[in-house]
């Protein structure tokens, strides 16, 4: 009898992962990417240890280990004058919630999922094929590409879309209701300044959050502290994106007086960009279903988020295990797929409503701001990271704990 095979739509992090996770379960995985070739894109990620753990089992935590950095805390502070709100320890994550927490880049992350898959014989990709939708009966689904001129189809057990918050696929499956995302009138601007033209607090071992009135920065070194990924976030009228995600145009000139009134070092790093990508936040209101009969979502196309707790990244991870898990222990794909959307979608939609609600906090202004500070301070760091817990102990990660 010859082993089931998935299809999987997209290369990014939460398919590469599926991949990965289907593979060790005795599956045959093909995935496919629209690309060309999986370039150097996106900046920093911080992948918190319900995150981590996963990518261990999966084989990929070794290979991303020299390129990541382990921190120590995050550093709250007042954005007009750089105090300390609170410092929330790090250093301890592996023996509190089971892994470290990293900040690496994206396509470290990319690049050590990819070696993994690579050494698997049952992992298949296909770059520069676009899905233009699917067919299914009870026995099989068949998934739908184009490659420049050429049209196919692929035969598999199950199809997992995991192309992303426009993905096509959901698209197919939902209809148009569910492809409408939620346009933030917010900004998010990345950059990656050398390690060289950044002030020394910058270069600590610590992710800094700082929070001022309608913007907020982060900033934390990456790659050997050779370089500081930093984050600004804006509220800027809506129009929209002029480029590809990740490369839209940016104008420094735009970005400075979001900060003028920041802190003399935060306003310096600002300066020291040598340039700037952005594009607009954008989440959507939780979906009731994940799983149409053979075809399963899967990361942001099941769960877009905003970022403000940085959980895009692990979220998608979380899904690949969950799915793992559900192929594992439930030999029919179709109850198998219900089982992982049984047991991912309640805490996934948490976590995407969490995010929402964390973007008031980090952009009060006025008497509101002076008392989340002071909130902020009487807690202290430890409290302040104990509200966080329940994100990075993980849960729902096991078919068996499915409701």
């Amino acid at each position: 009898m010859s082993a089931p095979r998935a299809v999987i739509v997209g290369a990014g992090i939460g398919g590469l992962c599926a991949a990965l996770r289907l593979a060790q379960e005795g599956w045959r995985v093909s995935v496919f990417e629209k690309a060309q070739a999986l370039a150097e894109v996106g900046a920093g990620l911080q992948l918190s240890p319900n995150a981590t753990c996963v990518l261990d089992r999966l084989g990929a935590l070794d290979a991303l280990r020299d390129a990541a950095l382990e921190p120590e805390a995050t550093r709250l502070l007042r954005a007009r004058d750089g105090a300390t709100l609170a410092l929330m320890p790090l250093a301890d994550a592996r023996a509190r919630w089971g892994g470290p927490y990293l900040f690496a880049h994206r396509a470290d992350l990319q690049r050590a999922l990819l070696a993994a898959a690579a050494k698997v014989e049952a992992i298949s990709l296909g770059l520069g094929v676009e899905a233009t939708g699917f067919s299914q009966t009870n026995e099989n689904v068949e998934t739908h590409f184009r490659k420049g001129a050429s049209r196919f189809s692929v035969e598999g057990d199950v199809l997992v879309a995991a192309d992303g918050s426009r993905s096509i696929l959901r698209r197919a499956l939902f209809g148009a209701p569910a492809q409408a995302l939620a346009m933030s009138r917010r900004s998010a601007w990345r950059t990656l300044v050398p390690a060289a033209r950044a002030p020394e607090m910058a270069l600590r071992p610590e992710a800094a959050l700082w929070l001022g009135p309608g913007a907020h920065l982060v900033h934390y070194p990456l790659r050997g502290r050779s370089f500081v990924n930093i984050v600004a976030v804006v509220a800027e009228a809506a129009r929209p994106d002029v480029g590809p995600f990740w490369a839209n145009e940016a104008d420094p000139r735009d970005l400075a007086p979001h900060f003028a009134r920041f802190d003399a070092r935060a306003r310096a790093l600002v300066a020291a960009a040598p340039s700037w990508r952005k594009w607009r936040l954008h989440d959507r209101a939780p979906l009731t279903r994940w799983v149409g009969g053979r075809v399963a979502l899967l990361g942001d196309a099941a769960h877009p988020m905003l970022p403000f707790l940085a959980q895009g990244a692990a979220q998608a991870i979380e899904d690949a295990d969950a799915l793992g898990a559900a192929i594992a222990s439930i030999p029919e794909p179709q109850a198998a797929l219900r089982a992982y959307e049984a047991a991912r979608l309640a805490r996934a939609s948490r976590v995407q409503q969490a995010s929402r609600a964390q973007e008031r906090v980090c952009h009060l202004a006025g008497a509101p701001a002076a008392a989340r500070d002071v909130a902020m301070r009487l807690m202290g760091g430890a409290r302040l990271l104990e509200r966080y817990a329940w994100i990075y102990a993980g849960a729902g990660l096991t078919a068996s704990s499915a409701p």
